[in-house]
């Protein structure tokens, strides 16, 4: 494709946008979810005694709304492209508690006493964690319907690399960035991947940035020599205002990577933060906290579920399968049984004569059209109600609310090289894999996910996931 072919291109399916306006649409976004986080708090207060506070009084504090708004300027919120989420939830915390503390100690220093506003406040932080990231995550669905949903972003890469980097960028919204054009010095290539064109010349960035303003540049070509390499950083990315590098070593590179200095030398630090006692300490902590809260409040519906197994199908109401743990040891994982009592039997029939659910059984050790799952089953399956019972392996240390996928010998060896590094930790209840796809994602991407949690744990990770599965569990999406 040639330049001239590439702006009728471009023209017919972008508009001008930048990140100043994702930036304001953003803005919009948690003014809002700021104000609903406010009347949270007011409301939970106004409902336990409505003599304390006015409810509809939280509107009068609107003029708190350009202090958040300057605070998570201040932690990099904005424009928010290519932020990770779990960056972006630890960023609303720390500046919503700031923001909320100063309104409370504000109202303290004038009023002489802490009341039940300052409560509502202090309700209004904790509703605000979730609301500012559901704001912003209807703000990108709604981006993502117009021509505004995204910053162009110019692809220098050919081969593998590039692909993967470009197949992420389109499927996943957070990135921010919409892959516009290839820059390709393999001119044995193709004109499009994607829908995307590629110009097999990687000397024009000067020539793009001036046609069409496009500020940002990606670069994601490993093999190629540091001669070369200079060259193209001097006379075609250095046109574009922002670059971003994707290193060849992707596959260990980790959100929490820092620049290291060796007097003139950089390198990239990292650490294994699920090996520091302290950080196992916490996880686990809130492992339990949250399983003692949560499934003290569930238990009347769990013990309804029971019954309802019971009583249309014959046979146990858990059903307990050996999976694969923390370094390789095996446990017993807890279900609510789903199935036929003679599902391996049925299983063994099945894939002895029907070559097409055998060839998926091998491939992700599921059915998507399982004929052993009860009636009652396909329900709880399809909002994961099934995994429930492994409440009680969490309690007793074998698995963590969240972590890798639970997997069972067979598939153990799937994971290659990645297995023990991978299981060093807990399986989880939930996951990465689970909330970017669930049972719709192919096994390669399943330890992909595994792998990238591993590396890049946190707890702002831990509570994202948890914060995602909510959703993708009442959405019944890609369960099965």
């Amino acid at each position: 494709m040639t330049v001239a072919q590439f702006e009728a291109w471009y023209s017919s399916r972008f508009h001008r946008t930048s990140s100043a306006l994702i930036a304001l649409a953003f803005i919009i976004a948690d003014f809002f979810g700021v104000m609903l986080s406010f009347g949270a708090g007011f409301f939970m207060v106004n409902f336990y005694d409505m003599t304390l506070i006015n409810f509809s009084s939280f509107v009068m504090y609107w003029p708190y709304l350009p202090v958040f708004v300057l605070l998570f300027w201040l932690y990099g919120l904005y424009p928010g492209i290519s932020l990770a989420p779990a960056e972006e939830l630890r960023f609303f915390v720390l500046g919503s508690i700031i923001a909320h503390g100063g309104v409370i100690f504000s109202r303290f220093i004038e009023d002489g006493e802490f009341d039940t506003i300052s409560i509502a406040f202090i309700i209004s932080f904790i509703c605000s964690c979730f609301i500012l990231l559901f704001c912003r995550s209807c703000m990108r669905i709604i981006l993502g319907k117009t021509k505004l949903g995204g910053v162009p972003a110019v692809i220098y890469g050919n081969g593998s690399m590039a692909h993967l980097l470009i197949d992420h960028l389109l499927k996943e919204s957070y990135a921010g960035y919409v892959p516009v054009l290839i820059l390709d010095n393999d001119t044995a290539g193709s004109g499009m991947y994607k829908n995307i064109p590629v110009i097999h010349d990687t000397s024009i960035g000067q020539t793009i940035v001036e046609k069409f303003n496009i500020k940002m540049a990606i670069f994601a070509m490993p093999i190629i020599n540091k001669e070369e390499l200079t060259h193209l950083f001097n006379n075609s990315l250095s046109a574009f205002r922002y670059t971003v590098i994707v290193p060849d070593f992707f596959n260990i590179a980790t959100i929490g990577m820092r620049v290291r200095d060796f007097n003139g030398i950089l390198g990239f630090g990292t650490s294994h933060k699920l090996k520091m006692f302290w950080n196992l300490g916490v996880k686990r902590a809130i492992d339990m906290v949250l399983t003692i809260i949560g499934g003290s409040i569930i238990l009347p519906f769990l013990l309804i579920i029971a019954l309802l197994i019971k009583i249309t199908s014959p046979g146990p109401v858990l059903y307990g399968h050996v999976r694969v743990g923390q370094h390789g040891k095996p446990f017993t994982a807890w279900k609510f049984r789903s199935m036929a009592v003679d599902s391996k039997e049925q299983l063994r029939k099945l894939l002895d004569s029907d070559p097409a659910h055998r060839e998926e059984w091998e491939r992700n050790h599921k059915l998507k059209d399982d004929p052993r799952v009860t009636k009652i089953g396909k329900l709880l399956r399809k909002f994961s109600i099934d995994e429930f019972p492994q409440l009680i392996n969490v309690l007793k240390g074998e698995m963590s609310l969240v972590g890798p996928r639970p997997v069972v010998e067979a598939e153990a060896a799937k994971y290659g090289e990645n297995f023990a590094r991978i299981f060093s930790v807990k399986p989880g209840m939930t996951g990465l894999w689970q909330v970017s796809g669930r049972s719709d994602t192919d096994y390669a991407e399943r330890v992909f996910y595994d792998t990238y949690y591993m590396q890049s744990w946190s707890i702002w990770l831990d509570v994202w996931i948890l914060y995602k599965t909510i959703g993708v569990v009442l959405r019944g999406k890609g369960a099965y």
